[in-house]
């Protein structure tokens, strides 16, 4: 791997990953892909770790899709690989939230990449969708089941079937992304957003995650025992006792 692939900056408890090909509007190939993974493999066991920030270099582009170049080469067996969707898998089930700071383009691949992100902090300039159908592929590392899961099936399916762009006052309406910022302050709005997150509990806020995931997800015999489970660890925990007893405290001070 390239270590220029995607960079990483910490913020103390903070990181910031930045897909780093400006040249080409961050289109996510094989490099990237893997440069990808390492960095968040590299960050995965940091326990001071409360929140990640994922977004492109440059003003063009959080990611203006995969490579197509790469994309026309695949075969079948390069699909069951899963080569884009085992990553947005990781990057979904990876312990701390994480929030796409985007500006400018966000498209098929980017746009997969950015919703399985916990939360989408857009430019107002910025565009998003699923063009696949134009290509004639679909959407197949995970914007057939997590773009109608965030912004319901109806809507998915005309933007899956008709592979139209949005821009950013439309996806907030629609609920694509969670705030609109001026494109000059998205990577500051991302941060105070993951600053918000870091002041609170780090151990309720990740279980909230692995909980809100698996609520999210079909089994749901299991989101609920993974609720159970997680409360269960929460109530006993040295976190919990110390925030419960600091907001006594306050009242009494009241």
């Amino acid at each position: 791997m390239n270590d220029d692939t995607v960079l990483m900056e910490r913020r103390g408890a903070l990181a910031i990953l930045t897909l780093n090909a400006p040249e080409r509007r961050n289109a996510i190939d094989l490099a990237m892909v893997q440069g990808l993974h390492a960095r968040l493999g590299e960050l995965e066991g940091d326990e001071t770790l409360a929140a990640v920030v994922l977004t492109g270099a440059g003003d063009k582009a959080f990611a203006a899709g995969a490579d197509i170049a790469q994309l026309k080469e695949r075969k079948a067996v390069d699909a069951f690989a899963a080569i884009n969707s085992s990553l947005f898998k990781r990057v979904e089930d990876f312990p701390v939230p994480v929030i796409a700071a985007v500006r400018g383009w966000c498209l098929g691949g980017g746009c997969e990449l950015a919703i399985a992100c916990d939360l989408r902090v857009v430019g107002e300039g910025a565009k998003l969708g699923q063009p696949e159908v134009g290509l004639g592929i679909i959407p197949a590392a995970g914007g057939t089941y997590r773009l109608p899961r965030l912004i319901g099936l109806g809507r998915a399916r005309e933007l899956v079937y008709t592979g139209r762009i949005v821009d950013a006052a439309e996806a907030e309406r629609i609920g694509l992304v969670n705030r609109v910022v001026p494109d000059a302050e998205v990577l500051d709005a991302a941060l105070a957003l993951a600053e918000e997150i870091a002041k609170n509990g780090s151990l309720a806020v990740r279980l909230a995650k692995r909980t809100m995931n698996a609520l999210a997800r079909p089994n749901e015999a299991m989101a609920l025992s993974m609720e159970s489970t997680a409360q269960a660890v929460l109530f006993e925990s040295d976190d919990k006792h110390a925030r419960m007893q600091a907001f006594l405290d306050r009242k009494k001070s009241r």
